[in-house]
């Protein structure tokens, strides 16, 4: 962190994706001190454009985030570059500990983390991840349309992740790869469908002139291919939690992990929330922000109901010692807006 920063804000957003800018804008609007943390590593950056977001089809996810910074900024908010190590419990809020050795406190904390795809350990995968080797149709599947598609079962998910691309290609392969064979209905589906099956082993992707050109399996066959759709298994970034009591649990789909809230992102600790891809492994970038502003609304929420209750105590008992403390905590933290 570079930015001069204050010792402690109302809330501290940890993640400065869509979810945790969209929150942190929420946030600000209320007249909240806010400081926002990035890694400044986001999940889809290997993307050309972000799809499916209305009014922003194709924006390229930098730009987005770049438009999102500017607009916290400009409410007040601090974006600053940094990596959260650990968070503790002090009081009735929280210290974040970033890698620098920087330690802020905290009324409350958002969490929008996101999550890491781990893919398998196929020779020229990760390199072509965002390009021509997808995982969700919704978000990359129409430019691949039309093309000869590979899908490279994975998991429980991988017939289903089939069934979806066959909707934007009538040339799908589907690579059985470490998995089963489907059976059953799944094969009856896969069949009806005209999808083609072949077992084996993936090593490795052909790559001639900086595109996919096929599939070669461990025997040495090459199915042609000009795009492979994959799904990846989802881990959170959300080890800086484990000292709130906060680990990861596997997702009832069987894809990955996340770290279960109720509808409002709330979690189990309390005065803390979480938003986007860290609780739900399914949420594009329109969700995620939304979740992030439904998230940032609650918190404000949560902030008034204490600072009520506070003003309420002084009203009644103005002498009481507990009073005046929560009066004080209001007074600084109204200074800080001018209010």
């Amino acid at each position: 962190m570079t930015e001069k920063l204050n010792n402690s804000y109302d809330v501290v957003v940890v993640g400065g994706g869509a979810a945790g800018l969209n929150g942190a804008l929420m946030l600000v609007r209320a007249r909240r001190s806010v400081l926002v943390i990035d890694s400044g590593h986001p999940r889809n950056a290997p993307a050309e454009g972000i799809h499916g977001l209305l009014g922003h089809d194709g924006l390229p996810p930098a730009e987005l985030l770049e438009r999102g910074r500017a607009e916290v900024r400009g409410y007040g908010g601090a974006v600053v570059t940094g990596t959260v190590t650990t968070t503790a419990r002090e009081g009735d809020g929280f210290t974040v500990t970033s890698a620098d050795g920087d330690t802020i406190r905290a009324r409350r904390l958002l969490v929008t983390t996101g999550l890491v795809d781990e893919l398998p350990d196929i020779e020229g995968l990760r390199e072509r991840w965002g390009r021509d080797v997808v995982h969700c149709p919704y978000c990359h599947g129409y430019e691949v349309r039309d093309r000869a598609i590979g899908v490279i079962a994975t998991g429980p998910m991988s017939v289903h992740q089939a069934l979806l691309f066959r909707q934007l290609s009538s040339d799908i392969t589907y690579f059985t790869h470490t998995t089963s064979a489907p059976t059953g209905e799944q094969a009856e589906q896969l069949a009806a469908r005209g999808i083609r099956l072949v077992p084996g082993t993936v090593a490795s992707l052909a790559i001639v002139e900086d595109a996919i050109a096929g599939v070669e399996l461990s025997d040495g066959r090459v199915i042609p291919r000009d795009a492979v759709a994959i799904a990846s298994r989802m881990t959170p970034r959300a080890d800086f939690l484990a000292p709130l009591g906060l680990r990861p649990t596997p997702h009832p789909s069987g894809v990955g992990d996340h770290i279960p809230t109720d509808p409002t992102g709330r979690t189990e600790v309390p005065g803390l929330w979480l938003a986007g891809n860290v609780t739900d492994l399914a949420a594009q970038v329109g969700a995620a922000a939304a979740a992030g502003a439904a998230a940032g609304a609650q918190i404000n929420f949560d902030l008034v109901t204490e600072e009520t209750r506070a003003a309420v105590a002084a009203y009644r008992d103005p002498l009481s010692a507990e009073s005046e403390s929560h009066v004080s905590e209001l007074i600084t933290s109204d200074r800080r807006h001018g209010l």
